[in-house]
């Protein structure tokens, strides 16, 4: 499979250009940035990875919409309008949008809606923390805010009223269905995501932790490859590891 990354000079971009080199099924079709033509970046490939800012959305799926190149999307951070550009995209092309290509974070994700269907928030109080190097410009991470997701489907509560971004004063007790959420950055963190579950007398934790790029990366190529013969629609990466 012929493959372009874009934010070629960026770490990710960096590391997905190794990923590629190293899956003898995929082969390096060509590279963008920013001031770069993309038309050209995107003639010759049959797919392209994306880990660069939300604000390039757009423009990336008009490309990829006129020279018909399937999407692996992992930039984080978007608004509802550029989410709607995706989902309409979907339409016409094969796209997976997912906040982690990591193997290891979806089983996270998997594990925390069983987690959260077995515990609940009745007996348990749920908190969620993550830490990321100082570069990282969106809070919370796309995959903090994909657990927040799981989380609120499967305890029947919402991300606007009942998600909690730290706390300060004099707050008073801790509300019942009130979903804790952490944010740190710092250093050269990947990527830390805990899932906390805290009872009277017990506590369940969930924890990824990622210490290269390179897992994200492969999972964008394993994305990439297996859009190889997939009719269009938004697919996630739980789709690529067949986890639904």
């Amino acid at each position: 499979m012929n493959i372009t990354v874009t934010g070629s000079s960026g770490r990710m971009g960096l590391t997905v250009q190794e990923a590629v080199a190293a899956n003898p099924d995929a082969t390096l079709a060509g590279t963008h940035d920013a001031g770069q033509d993309l038309a050209a970046a995107l003639a010759k490939a049959d797919a392209v990875i994306d880990f660069t800012v939300h604000s390039f959305t757009a423009e990336l799926v008009a490309a990829a919409l006129a020279s018909r190149t399937k999407l692996v999307i992992g930039t984080t951070g978007h608004s509802a309008g550029e989410l709607a550009v995706i989902h309409e995209a979907a339409k016409s092309l094969p796209i997976v949008h997912a906040p982690n290509f990591s193997v290891g974070v979806n089983t996270l994700f998997w594990l925390t809606r069983h987690a959260a269907r077995i515990l609940g928030n009745e007996r348990f109080d749920i908190e969620v923390t993550e830490m990321h190097h100082r570069h990282k410009i969106d809070a919370p991470s796309g995959t903090a805010r994909r657990l927040l997701d799981i989380l609120s489907e499967e305890t029947k509560t919402s991300y606007q009223n009942d998600v909690t971004h730290g706390r300060v004063g004099n707050i008073g007790p801790r509300p019942s269905k009130e979903i804790g959420m952490h944010t740190l950055r710092g250093g050269d963190v990947v990527g830390d995501h805990t899932v906390l579950f805290a009872a009277d007398g017990e506590r369940v934790e969930l924890t990824h932790k990622a210490s290269s790029r390179m897992t994200f990366a492969a999972g964008s190529v394993q994305a990439a490859l297996w859009l190889q013969d997939k009719p269009a629609g938004l697919y996630d990466m739980q789709d690529v590891l067949g986890l639904k």
